[in-house]
Parts: C-alpha cells; structure tokens; sequence
C-alpha cells in the first residue's frame, strides 16, 4: 500500500494481483459538490470505457451481461453500485474493498478516467504523482537489487576464509580481521582501495563503500567473491589472488558495460 497527494487530497495506491489499483472513494473527495463513485458508473461514457478495456484484458469478462447493464445507462430510473457490476459481470477493473483500506479501487487505467471526470487539471496531477510514485519505487527496488547481489556469494566466500586462513586456535576478534582483510582483497581489486581509504576519502558520506557501488559493480563483486574462494581453497596466496582478481574485474567490468551500452543504442 502506497499513498500519493494530489491537490490537497491524500490517494491509496493497492496492489491487487500484481496490478497497481488507486482509491476512487480517496479521489472523489477532490471534486466540488455532493457526488459518489456510482454517479460516474451510471454515465455510458464510463460503461463503454470500461466494457472496451475489460474485453482487451479480462477473457472472463460476462460480456452478455454488461450488454445488458449498458443498455440501461441514461435512464433516470439507472443505478448500480461497483460491488453489483462487478458480481454481475466479473469486472477486474474496479474492487470494492472492505476493512483497513476499504473503498472502492480502479485498475489505474480506469483510475486515470475517472481523474478525467474529476477535472482536467485533476488528471494531469494524479498522472504526474503516480509517475513519482513508480519511479520511487523502482529506485527502492533497483537499491534491493544491489544489496541483495553483494550477498549472493557471502556465504561461498567467508566459508572458505574460514576453512582456510582461519587458524583453530584465534579468538573471535582476530578472525574478524582475516575477514576484513579478504574484504579488502575485493575492495582492491574492483575499486582499487580499501574500505578504511574510501572511509578516509568520503568522510561525509554514510554506509560503506559498497553502498555505492552500481549494479554491474556489484555483480562483478559477487562473481568475484566466488572466484576468491575457489583460489582461497586452492592455497594461492593473497598477493596473487589480489592481481589474478583485478584482471577479472577489468574483464568482466568490460563485458558488463558494453552490454549496457548496446542497450542503450537500441
């Protein structure tokens, strides 16, 4: 559950089904005068509208039943409520939703329309505020993305410090610094500085250097933290796992980004 503001009025953003659905009950708190969502459903506009999106994307669409509902839209005498239409016709484009966050929901293309019937200005904001949303979240993601990368060999790589260059007899303080040193390995090879250096270097900056690595850093890291321990198991020594290291982080580094530039010519 997300929410976005749009002049003024504060809007639930659901997920439903994978699918981003926006608080219609929250939206109409924004248009001027006494309405409600069945007001919108009633008009035909919004029926055609509706029914035409339903038949490109919902196959269970009860098509012969809409037909029906929407034979009756202009009569004085019309009403429907979203909880009937969508029982009637198995509609996924609108959710009435109980409890915590209850209200009636709209897919955001219909969501979108319904702005429209708000105000022009309405629409053009809500748009605007759910492109922010995404792009935050996309932002949040991509950080998930990266944090979980660096994790993905962890394990591979302090099992191998442990089962190699860790003594039987040290205490838990020494062996931090075996694997601090390995760490530093890594540091080295990608970026060409320890973590205590790029501390020093970037005294204003929180979190480590790792946190602001990019993506293909640290998917380099991540294969690097498995090469490291497969050489670690082996018995080279660290000067030489340290040069054999910083020739894959070119190499990959290399491959990685000319991948992304490939893309972005397309």
């Amino acid at each position: 559950m997300s929410k976005i503001t749009v002049q003024d009025t504060e809007i639930t953003v659901i997920k439903i089904n994978d699918e981003d659905y926006i608080c219609l009950t929250d939206m109409i708190r924004a248009k001027d005068g006494d309405f409600f969502v069945t007001d919108w459903l009633r008009n035909r506009n919004t029926l055609e509208y509706i029914g035409i999106w339903e038949k490109v994307y919902n196959p269970d669409f009860n098509y012969g039943e809409f037909a029906t509902i929407r034979n009756q839209a202009g009569l004085n005498s019309f009403k429907i409520s979203v909880k009937e239409f969508v029982e009637k016709t198995n509609a996924v484009s609108l959710q009435a939703k109980a409890g915590r966050y209850g209200g009636t929901y709209a897919h955001k293309d219909i969501a979108f329309e319904f702005a429209m019937w708000i105000s022009p200005e309405f629409k053009i904001y809500i748009v605007k505020e759910f492109q922010r949303l995404k792009a935050d979240e996309e932002k949040s993601l991509s950080w998930s993305v990266k944090r979980e990368l660096s994790k993905i060999n962890y394990h591979i790589h302090t099992d191998a410090i442990k089962s190699n260059l860790i003594p039987c007899e040290i205490t838990p303080a020494q062996a931090s610094i075996i694997y601090a040193e390995e760490a530093d390995v890594l540091n080295v090879a990608m970026f060409g500085m320890t973590a205590k250096q790029w501390r020093e270097a970037n005294p204003d900056l929180k979190g480590n250097i790792r946190d602001y690595a990019t993506i293909n850093e640290l998917i380099c890291l991540s294969n690097m933290e498995n090469i490291n321990a497969v050489l670690i198991n082996e018995d080279m020594p660290q000067v030489e796992r340290l040069m054999k290291l910083n020739k894959v982080a070119i190499q990959q580094m290399s491959v990685l980004e000319n991948v992304e530039s490939k893309k972005l010519l397309k």
